[in-house]
C-alpha cells in the first residue's frame, strides 16, 4: 500500500507509554489507600506499599511504560491511514449533504479505559460510540500476522477503516437504530442484526478503500488479496473452526468468511453508500 508522503491525522492519542487507574493484582486505588492509611495509624511506612507492588505491562503501576521503538512507523502508518478516512468520508458526507466528524484513534499498550468501560488488548481494535474514539493496540497487527496469517499493510487499513465505518454508521444513526432493535430482540434476532451492522461495517471500509485509490492510488499488486485474507481469516465460522472444531451459524455476531469478504469487496468495487444496505435483504442473502 502506498501511503508515505501523505499527511497524517492530528486526531490520534497515544496512550502506549501510559499507565491505566488499575493498581497490580487486581486491586483498587480506594483499596490500596485504606492499607496505606492503616499502615501510617500502626506507625509503618505507607509508601512502601506502593514500592512493593509489582509492576503489569500496559495495567497499573506507576511509571510509564517504554514504547517499542519498532511500533513509530506503524503509528505514523496507522495516522496517515486515518487522515485518508477523514477526508473520504469528508467528501462523501459533504455529497450528502451532512457534516462529518472526526473519530478520534487511540492506540494503547494491553488494557485501555474507554466511555465503553475498561478493555484488553485481547478483545481486539474495537469503536466506542459513547466517546466516538477508535481504540487500538497495534499488537493486534502482529496477532493478525502470526496467528490469523492475515498479514499486510493494507490488511491493517481494512482493519482501521472497518472501526472507522462503525463511525460513519453512528454518525448516520444506524448504529442507535440497531441498538434500540436488538434490545428488542431475541438473542438469535439480536445476533442477526449484529451480524448486518459488522457486514456493513466492512462494505464502508471497502467505500473507503475505492475512494481512496482514486484519490491517492494507494494499491499495490496484492494489496487487495491482503484485505481479502483478513476479511476471511476474521469471519466467525473461521474462528469458530479454530477455536471449538465446530461452527455455530446462529451464534454469528460478525459475519461469515465469505460475508464479510464479499461486502467488503462490493464497497470497494462500486464506492457507493446506497450499495451497501445490509439490514433491508433476506438474512439468508447477505
Amino acid at each position: 500500500m502506498r501511503w508515505r508522503g501523505r499527511r497524517g491525522s492530528e486526531n490520534v492519542e497515544d496512550r502506549r507509554s501510559s499507565r491505566g487507574p488499575a493498581m497490580a493484582g487486581g486491586g483498587s486505588i480506594l483499596g490500596i489507600l485504606i492499607i496505606m492509611l492503616l499502615v501510617w495509624l500502626l506507625g509503618g511506612d505507607p509508601l512502601a506499599i506502593l514500592r512493593g507492588l509489582p509492576q503489569q505491562p500496559g495495567g497499573g503501576g506507576g511509571g510509564p511504560v517504554a514504547v517499542n521503538p519498532a511500533d513509530d512507523e506503524r503509528a505514523q502508518f496507522v495516522s496517515v491511514v486515518l487522515a485518508d478516512t477523514e477526508d473520504v468520508w469528508g467528501q462523501q458526507f459533504q455529497q450528502m449533504g451532512k457534516r462529518y466528524e472526526d473519530p478520534t484513534l487511540v492506540m494503547f499498550r494491553g488494557t485501555v479505559q474507554s466511555a465503553c468501560g475498561f478493555q484488553q488488548a485481547a478483545t481486539g481494535p474495537f469503536y466506542c460510540p459513547l466517546d466516538q474514539k477508535v481504540y487500538i493496540d497495534l499488537s493486534f497487527f502482529d496477532e493478525m500476522n502470526d496467528n490469523l496469517g492475515a498479514g499486510g499493510d493494507f490488511a491493517q487499513a481494512y482493519v482501521i477503516a472497518h472501526e472507522v465505518g462503525h463511525h460513519v454508521q453512528n454518525l448516520l444513526g444506524i448504529s442507535e437504530e440497531v441498538h434500540r432493535a436488538r434490545t428488542r430482540a431475541g438473542k438469535e434476532e439480536a445476533n442477526e442484526l449484529s451480524v448486518r451492522q459488522e457486514l456493513q461495517a466492512d462494505f464502508l471500509a471497502g467505500v473507503w478503500a475505492h475512494h481512496a485509490q482514486q484519490n491517492w492510488n494507494i494499491l499495490e499488486e496484492g494489496d487487495i488479496e491482503e484485505a481479502l485474507n483478513a476479511a476471511t481469516a476474521i469471519g466467525d465460522d473461521q474462528l469458530q473452526m479454530e477455536s471449538r472444531g465446530f461452527v455455530v451459524p446462529e451464534s454469528f455476531t460478525h459475519g461469515s468468511s465469505k460475508q464479510r469478504a464479499r461486502w467488503f469487496y462490493k464497497g470497494l468495487k462500486t464506492g457507493d453508500m446506497d450499495q451497501g444496505d445490509t439490514f433491508s435483504i433476506p438474512y439468508s442473502q447477505l
